[in-house]
């Protein structure tokens, strides 16, 4: 059973309105989602394309409803721009999250990522060399040390389609970077769907993990993407995406690990799906009771 004085449950809104895809959940309102998220037991969550702009606003709907904002993804373009210009946006990134009474922020570096295209996922993603890994890892250091000075934890995500995809990948960023400085956002599904070993990263990294998201796979959709040549996004309209409780994913190690660390802080349900076809609040209850049954909390 997991601690409930330490760990908090969260659920992301892309299952709602998706940032990449706004076609997928354009009906769906700011206030139906926060809403729904209340109403389907969950007390955090991240920032949609919908959210309000203004803190204040924002705070207030959030406060409503007994719900609290734990995160935002932020683009970094650490291996392809000039560190200064991902400073900039981070800075105020990070400002408006610490207003939010945010405690982490989850970056993933967009640099060569083909997450957004039409090409295959699985066939064309970017490898770096070791000069872009240099940029990569010095430049994720430097904004460590900027969001610790505004109070923000620096966590990254590992993602489909970027540089930082494979376990290999993530243990070369993990040992070039400050544990005093970096950490890691793990991702069950991102892991599952390119075939790697998430077991084995949470348990080598638990350390310096601070943020977690729960995403369960569709295994039949991922095959298609694999045999098709699809791209990240046709598999998220294929349904490659579900949440915790609903795919092929066996959570219960996942939860005995974070049971037996010192973990504190959001463990968050995100799985991406067209919700003309996966009803969020559906899915949404399907998650929180799954993860009730599982952990205790």
């Amino acid at each position: 059973m997991l601690n409930k004085d330490k760990i908090k449950l969260g659920i992301a809104p892309i299952g709602w309105t998706n940032d990449d895809m706004p076609d997928l959940g354009a009906e769906n309102t700011f206030e139906q989602c926060v809403s729904e998220m209340a109403l389907a037991g969950f007390t955090g969550c991240e920032i949609g394309n919908k959210y309000p702009k203004d803190a204040d606003v924002l705070k207030k709907a959030m406060d409503l409803r007994g719900m609290q904002i734990c995160n935002a993804w932020f683009s970094t373009f650490l291996t392809t721009k000039p560190y200064e210009e991902t400073e900039k946006g981070f800075i105020e990134h990070i400002t408006f999250l610490k207003k939010m009474g945010a405690k982490v922020v989850g970056v993933s570096e967009q640099g060569h990522s083909i997450q957004g295209t039409n090409l295959s996922i699985f066939d064309e993603k970017y490898v770096m060399d070791d000069s872009e890994w240099d940029l990569l890892c010095t430049g994720l250091d430097k904004l460590g040390k900027v969001a610790a000075e505004i109070g923000i934890t620096l966590t990254f995500h590992h993602h489909m389609g970027t540089v930082v995809q494979t376990a290999a990948e993530i243990d070369r960023m993990m040992e070039n970077t400050d544990p005093a400085l970096f950490n890691l956002l793990f991702d069950t599904g991102h892991l599952a769907y390119c075939g790697e070993d998430y077991i084995y990263i949470l348990n080598k990294h638990i350390n310096r993990i601070k943020h977690v998201h729960l995403k369960d796979i569709r295994p039949d959709a991922v095959a298609k993407v694999k045999a098709e040549k699809l791209s990240f996004l046709e598999g998220v309209r294929l349904g490659t995406f579900t949440v915790p409780g609903d795919g092929a994913i066996d959570f219960k190690p996942v939860f005995d690990i974070l049971e037996k660390s010192d973990y504190n802080g959001y463990i968050l349900v995100e799985a991406e799906q067209d919700p003309a076809a996966a009803n969020p609040f559906e899915y949404a209850v399907k998650a929180r009771k799954y993860i009730a049954e599982m952990t205790g909390i």
